[in-house]
């Protein structure tokens, strides 16, 4: 008997007159009810998409977060913005024909979000030394613990080249931004204490430069009318005090964005968290104690953002329990059961377990309780 791989599966793809123009708002989901799956710039550009497509067609799916540009720094497709030329970023694109591909999406009803990354791009931290956290010893680049060079989110021009690749994704077809890595990098105390920040300005502290810098990228693409959103740690919604040493704090976000999505995966969260012993195991619990922080914060402002989870569908490493889709539901439904009706799955090879996902026409798919089912740690 002989199998065909996924990716050479004929997908039945609708037809569409390519105009090149942004969708009509009745075509696409209301922004509170978002059901994303996270698709890396190698699946879009790829005949995997045709694969999630086709999930999207048949589950409840409606959105695609797709990267524009990685934590590599390079794009999904060629950009005119000059920065992006200057530094050579034209030369890693990975989706030639990503406009073409956003008219299929659009063609099937799959709203198409822009994941932009900011500051960990190591492409304009090495084509652009100036713009780059500096070793305090050398005066060359500081890396991460990976050896990754990181640009300094103290300088203004970083943020300003991450919003003009955001207005550039928005003329392309894409009906929302959405940025990551707005921080600073998340090194021990004593690796930190080997970087300089050119930008930096005498007094100022990482949280400040964050909030301002969030609410510059806002008024910027305010213009544009699309939904401007952030992704940031999950634990910023449950710490009180200090901003995680990365200048995240979850008030400076939701009075600014759209959309806020912290990124609440069991897996993340330490030995102890919400008094369980064993947060990877509790994946309703962990994503419901997460998420009723976060409300809690928000609760209070005026007009704050709507928050939309990251959900883990991933196994990290050799962790147990495996993330089969009764771990992936149970998430699902921890934000479902506090009216939260908007999340992302995050898995970072675009591999989704079609069990996870309930059919388009509404029916719970069955789910068998694995490891996770059990309550203890508590």
């Amino acid at each position: 008997m002989t199998t065909t791989a996924a990716d050479e599966v004929k997908v039945l793809l609708r037809p569409v007159e390519i105009h090149y123009v942004q969708q009509e708002d009745v075509l696409l989901p209301r922004a509170a009810n978002i059901k994303a799956l996270y698709v890396n710039a190698w699946a879009f550009g790829s005949p995997k998409l045709w694969q999630l497509v086709r999930l999207a067609d048949e589950t409840e799916v409606n959105a695609f977060v797709i990267d524009v540009k990685d934590d590599t720094g390079c794009l999904l497709y060629p950009s005119s913005v000059p920065t992006a030329q200057e530094i050579g970023a034209n030369k890693c694109v990975r989706a030639k024909d990503a406009r073409a591909r956003l008219d299929t999406l659009a063609a099937h009803g799959i709203y198409a979000i822009a994941r932009i990354v900011v500051a960990k791009d190591p492409l304009l931290a090495e084509r652009k030394p100036a713009w780059s956290v500096k070793e305090r010893d050398t005066g060359g680049l500081w890396r991460d613990r990976i050896h990754i060079a990181w640009v300094d989110a103290y300088n203004d021009s970083v943020w300003i080249y991450s919003a003009e690749l955001a207005r550039e994704a928005v003329r392309l077809g894409f009906q929302e931004v959405q940025f990551d890595y707005v921080r600073f990098p998340d090194e021990p105390r004593e690796r930190m204490a080997t970087a300089i920040f050119p930008a930096h300005r005498p007094g100022e502290t990482q949280r400040e430069a964050v909030r301002a810098h969030v609410a510059l990228m806002k008024e910027r693409l305010r213009p544009l009318g699309v939904p401007v959103t952030f992704d940031i740690f999950g634990l910023t919604a449950s710490v009180t005090t200090g901003d995680l040493g990365i200048g995240q704090v979850w008030e400076d976000f939701v009075r600014v964005a759209d959309v806020v999505l912290p990124m609440v995966y069991p897996s993340h969260y330490y030995r102890g968290a919400f008094g369980y012993a064993w947060p990877n195991g509790q994946p309703y619990h962990i994503v419901r104690s997460a998420l009723t922080d976060a409300l809690h914060r928000s609760r209070p402002l005026p007009g704050s953002a709507e928050i939309r989870p990251f959900l883990q569908a991933f196994t990290l490493g050799r962790r147990l329990p495996r993330y089969t889709p009764f771990e992936i539901r149970e998430q699902i439904r921890a934000a479902e059961d506090l009216g939260i009706t908007s999340w992302v799955l995050w898995n970072p090879r675009s591999v989704y377990q079609r069990g996870s996902l309930r059919p388009k026409n509404g029916a719970e798919p069955p789910a068998t309780p694995g490891l996770s089912g059990t309550s203890g740690g508590q």
